[in-house]
């Protein structure tokens, strides 16, 4: 029996298990399960390892994509580049290897919605997920700026130094935060709304709800919305592929 699995903290909500166990069912995939992995603390990923010697491959989420890193025997040069893993390739020797899917999964999913006045991104948290969106929006000659809470030296900008000018001139603006998740639907990233118009793309990571707050605003506003559910699909089917080739 193959095994696979996502590692991450609280994860019961997660999209990965379900996704994965239907794909198998329609695609005839024999033998083969997915499964949660919910860790309190990084330092318990060695014994899911021990514990489960079928395991061919794994997802990684939050909060550990930056974490698993030294667990790992080799990374594939995107994810050394963006400083983030989110799939594990087991190999036959037993060694692990770690690629990115997240900027392919993004990539892919915001292009159909850029037009040429897409010049400029606001990038909103700076977790592992917010590494492979600049990657991605660098590959495609878009510059990024991240937005914090607390100013460093890789952040410029923060939530409270946000002005609508700054607004205006950053017509893709991403939420890497998990602000407005399931059940806390309410909240959203404080930024300066009233400055959003028509030729923005608002751009959220997460998938439920299907419309944060963070949408609606950008919505109400007349801006394009796009949630986090493509970005998943596209993710998940290329760790597929990466733990099949």
């Amino acid at each position: 029996m193959d095994k696979f699995g996502l590692i991450g903290k609280n994860i019961s909500y997660s999209f990965s298990e379900n996704y994965f166990r239907n794909k198998f069912k329609e695609e005839g995939v024999l033998n083969t399960t997915y499964e949660n992995f919910d860790i309190q603390d990084i330092l318990e990923f060695s014994k899911i390892l021990k514990d489960n010697p079928d395991l061919k491959g794994l997802n990684v989420t939050i909060p550990y994509k930056k974490l698993i890193i030294p667990y790992l025997n080799a990374v594939d040069k995107k994810a050394k580049k963006i400083g983030a893993v989110n799939t594990i390739k087991i190999l036959k020797n037993g060694k692990l290897k770690g690629f990115n899917t997240d900027y392919y999964g993004f990539k892919k999913s915001l292009k159909p919605f850029l037009k040429p006045h897409h010049k400029n991104a606001l990038i909103l948290g700076t977790g592992g997920a917010s590494k492979a969106i600049a990657y991605a929006l660098n590959k495609m000659n878009i510059s990024s700026t991240f937005v914090s809470r607390n100013p460093s030296n890789k952040t410029t900008l923060t939530y409270t130094s946000l002005t609508d000018k700054q607004i205006k001139n950053n017509q893709i603006i991403i939420n890497c935060t998990p602000l407005g998740t399931y059940p806390n639907i309410d909240v959203c990233p404080e930024i300066p709304y009233q400055a959003i118009n028509h030729k923005h793309i608002l751009f959220d990571l997460i998938y439920n709800p299907l419309e944060t707050k963070f949408l609606a605003l950008g919505r109400a506003n007349n801006a394009i919305t796009i949630n986090g559910l493509n970005m998943l699909k596209l993710q998940a089917d290329k760790a597929w592929q990466i733990w099949n080739s």
